[in-house]
């Protein structure tokens, strides 16, 4: 996600799978977007306005914005630099430590802070925009159960939630997609409270790693759709038959003995199950060897049938 990459391939007649630099700043960008958001009058969660530069101003917005709070990066994501606030007294510490965190996972320690949203669901929309002005979204994934703010099982479509609930955050999605002049695959991102009441939490512009459960319930190719973006396809003709549950495990280089902190090393048995239903992605095999520096997934194993 970095438009800088973007605009240096311009500049070399090279095309990106993706939207342009001028676009990614303004949606990968989680303070942009969101000051975006508001001004299509797509809810958000109260939160600071702006970045907060220094742990005092920080602490300003905390006490007019109330306890809980979340302290997150404007930048990246992986759930890095993102600090949970619980009592006024941590928020000095928590704001050096995730200020930290995100300049040197991202380049770019700015924070900001928003109002927690307690027992949410984390919902998110598939998005297709070709470069002629059409945009849809495909689809809606649950990626609720997540450990260190890092999804584990995702889901598609999001159980329990009504039909009228998922079209509204999709037309959400579409909006904030016209609104950019986006091009390519990407994913909204929502917040959903257990009132039904949804906010717009960001937006990634690039295909997520959980888009094979949107593929493997719409019928669609995502990455070859990105593909015919790039030659300049119209996909207005794009047909969308979305059917069935699909179920998502990631399966990552673990250590369960301590607190499921990533392993790296090399793989003494990879053995996956294929079967009737079932997808495995992978990029691992016998004797692959799991880097320290880069992410510890291995595979995602996807099942798919009728009904969940």
């Amino acid at each position: 996600e970095s438009p800088e990459f973007v605009d240096r391939l311009q500049r070399e007649g090279i095309r990106f799978l993706g939207p342009s630099g001028d676009t990614m700043r303004r949606l990968g960008d989680k303070i942009a977007s969101k000051e975006l958001a508001e001004r299509l009058g797509i809810p958000v969660t109260a939160w600071s306005g702006a970045a907060v530069a220094d742990a005092s101003i920080a602490m300003e917005a905390a006490q007019r914005l109330g306890l809980p709070l979340v302290l997150k990066a404007s930048a990246g994501g992986g759930g890095r630099g993102i600090r949970m606030i619980d009592d006024f007294a941590r928020l000095p510490a928590h704001f050096a430590s995730a200020s930290s965190e995100a300049l040197s996972a991202f380049g770019d320690g700015r924070l900001f802070l928003e109002r927690m949203v307690r027992g949410g669901r984390h919902v998110e929309v598939q998005i297709v925009a070709d470069d002629h002005g059409f945009v849809r979204a495909i689809g809606c994934r649950d990626c609720s159960v997540q450990r260190r703010h890092q999804k584990v099982i995702e889901e598609a479509p999001p159980p329990d939630l009504p039909e009228n609930q998922i079209h509204a955050m999709q037309r959400c999605a579409e909006q904030l997609a016209r609104e950019v002049g986006y091009s390519g695959v990407g994913t909204v991102e929502f917040l959903v409270e257990q009132s039904g009441e949804f906010f717009f939490m960001e937006m990634n512009p690039r295909l997520q790693v959980e888009h094979g459960i949107t593929e493997e319930i719409s019928g669609l190719d995502l990455v070859e759709l990105q593909i015919r973006i790039g030659r300049g396809e119209h996909l207005s003709d794009l047909h969308v038959r979305e059917q069935g549950h699909c179920i998502e495990a990631r399966v990552c280089a673990e250590d369960p003995d301590a607190g499921f902190l990533p392993a790296p090393g090399r793989i003494a048995c990879f053995d996956p199950a294929y079967g009737p239903h079932l997808r495995v992605d992978t990029g691992v095999e016998l004797g692959s060897t799991v880097p320290p520096a880069f992410d510890s997934l291995l595979a995602k194993v996807m099942a798919r049938g009728d009904t969940r």
